[in-house]
């Protein structure tokens, strides 16, 4: 692959970065979601934004870390449970706008370069 490929420019990266670090957000929510009931269960955070915010604010674009995922600091229920339902369902609500803020993004990515080489759009 050319330095000059899709693969390697940093705007697709960026956006597959993001579309990685969300999905994982969505299963870690959905996991949390899906144990609210379960006693002494942890719940678990992600967070990739603050890495990709350091990475693109760098003067020159930096490589991406990978993505954490930890234990909620959520003070515990009476049944040493921690998970917040509502907090969850907006977080998850949140999590999948900003999917499809990225797919959105990704696609008129594709189609800038589509329009660039006179080809029919990709969608993804």
């Amino acid at each position: 692959m050319s330095d000059s490929s899709i693969g390697n420019d940093m705007t697709v990266r960026v956006l597959h970065y993001a579309l990685d670090g969300l999905t994982l957000q969505q299963n870690v929510i959905a996991n949390n979601v899906t144990n609210d009931q379960t006693p002494n269960y942890t719940a678990s955070e992600v967070d990739f934004q603050s890495s990709l915010q350091a990475a693109l604010s760098t003067p020159s674009p930096g490589t991406l870390a990978s993505t954490s995922v930890y234990s909620s600091s959520n003070p515990p229920g009476t049944d040493g449970n921690n998970v917040n339902l509502a907090d969850e369902l907006v977080n998850a609500s949140r999590a999948t706008l900003q999917y499809q803020a990225v797919v959105t993004a990704m696609n008129f990515k594709f189609n800038l370069l589509a329009n660039a080489m006179q080809q029919p759009a990709v969608t993804v």
